[in-house]
């Protein structure tokens, strides 16, 4: 791993934070919504920053092979052992989003969870995303976004000057559907939706849906 990259994803304290907090999201709807995004998957799949694996036991037993890429050391340990429990073939990959080890069109589809807030660059991100799914494929995108309300959507603005700097990165305020179909991608339904992913407020603008690699 090269020094910009360790820079990029050298989280440890907030890593092992987020390792055992993220159960509590999963206690509530969570996991149901992990669930809904990777319903009717099939073939071989992509999932980028993978963290600690909490999609890995909702992904349908109609998938091949998932590559689960992950560039953070404990989170990627983690997620090695969460694969060894999952109901499909998963290989835990040491990776970027920006720069995708696996070969352009060698996915059937692509899977974004609660990751595309963080990496350092949405852009890059997705266009390696369209890069690596098949013409057809399908990306499937489950994330926090910023608000269509202007006075919630300043508010998110100013909290992450702190909030990037304490939760790995992740930004409250990043316009992630617009950057999807900016990238490229068809967007073929969206659910958007008011959720709390801690036991705690402020409820956060969610979507889930597929876009489609043309």
């Amino acid at each position: 791993m090269t020094e910009m990259q360790e820079c990029r994803v050298h989280h440890p304290i907030f890593a092992r934070l987020y390792a055992k907090t993220s159960s509590a999201a999963e206690e509530g709807d969570q996991a149901e919504h992990r669930q809904t995004t990777l319903a009717g998957l099939s073939g071989r799949v992509i999932e980028v920053g993978v963290g600690n694996g909490l999609n890995f036991p909702h992904y349908p037993r109609s998938v091949e092979e998932v590559v689960a890429v992950e560039p953070e050391t404990y989170l990627r340990d983690r997620a090695a052992e969460a694969a060894a429990e999952a109901p499909v073939p998963v290989r835990v990959l040491d990776g970027l989003a920006e720069r995708l080890p696996v070969e352009s069109g060698s996915c059937d589809a692509g899977v974004a969870s609660l990751v595309l807030c963080s990496v350092a660059s949405q852009e890059q991100a997705l266009s390696e995303l369209f890069r690596v799914i098949r013409a057809g494929g399908e990306l499937r995108f489950y994330e926090h976004v910023v608000s269509r309300s202007p006075g919630t959507a300043r508010l998110q603005r100013a909290a992450d000057i702190v909030w990037t700097r304490v939760s790995g990165g992740c930004h409250l305020s990043r316009d992630t559907m617009t950057a999807i179909e900016q990238a490229g991608f068809l967007v073929e339904s969206c659910d958007r939706f008011p959720f709390t992913p801690m036991p705690v407020p402020p409820r956060i603008p969610h979507v889930l849906g597929v876009a489609r690699r043309p």
